[in-house]
C-alpha cells in the first residue's frame, strides 16, 4: 500500500516584494536558520540586478531565470529484469522550480572572490540571459534524456 500524501505547507509570500516564489528561494539561501542574512543576501542580489540591469522590476529577471533553468524531461533510474535503464520523465513544475533554484545556489555559491550577494546577481542575470553553468546543467540534463528516450516506454 501507498503511503499517504503529504500535506504542503503554504508559504507566506515575502514582505518586499509580495511573491512566495521569492520567499521559497531565501529559504533555499538560507543556511543554519539564519532567514535574515539569507534575505540580506537574495534582497541584495536583487538590488545588484536592479542596478546593472536598469530594471525596474528584478522580479522579472528572477522568474525568466528560473524558468530558462527549469528542466522539462530529467532521467530516473529503473531496475528491470537485472538491468538499470535511465529512463526520461518529465518533470513537474515544482519539482522543476525547485531543481532550477538548486542548480542556480549551487552555481553561485561555485563562483569565487566575491561575496554572495554578487555571485547570486551574476547567476540569475546569466540564466536568465540563458547562460552560465546553471543552463549547461539543465541542457546536460535534456541531452540525457534524448539519449535514452529508446528506454521511454520503461515509464511508469
Amino acid at each position: 500500500m501507498r503511503r499517504p500524501v503529504k500535506k504542503k505547507k503554504v508559504l507566506s509570500p515575502d514582505f518586499v516584494y509580495n511573491s512566495t516564489k521569492v520567499e521559497k528561494f531565501i529559504n533555499h539561501v538560507m543556511k543554519r536558520g539564519q532567514k535574515e542574512t539569507a534575505r540580506g543576501i537574495v534582497y541584495g542580489a536583487f538590488d545588484i540586478i536592479k542596478e546593472k540591469e536598469k530594471t525596474e522590476n528584478p522580479l522579472e529577471v528572477f522568474d525568466k531565470a528560473i524558468k530558462n533553468v527549469g528542466p522539462l524531461v530529467e532521467v530516473r533510474s529503473r531496475r528491470i529484469g537485472g538491468a538499470n535503464y535511465m529512463v526520461p520523465r518529465e518533470v513537474k513544475a515544482d519539482r522543476r522550480f525547485a531543481l532550477a533554484m538548486r542548480w542556480i545556489l549551487e552555481a553561485a555559491r561555485g563562483r569565487k572572490g566575491a561575496p554572495m550577494r554578487e555571485k547570486l546577481a551574476e547567476e540569475l542575470t546569466a540564466a536568465s540571459k540563458g547562460q552560465g553553468p546553471a543552463i549547461t546543467k539543465k541542457e546536460n540534463t535534456h541531452k540525457m534524456a534524448e539519449a535514452n528516450k529508446a528506454f521511454a516506454h520503461f515509464s511508469w
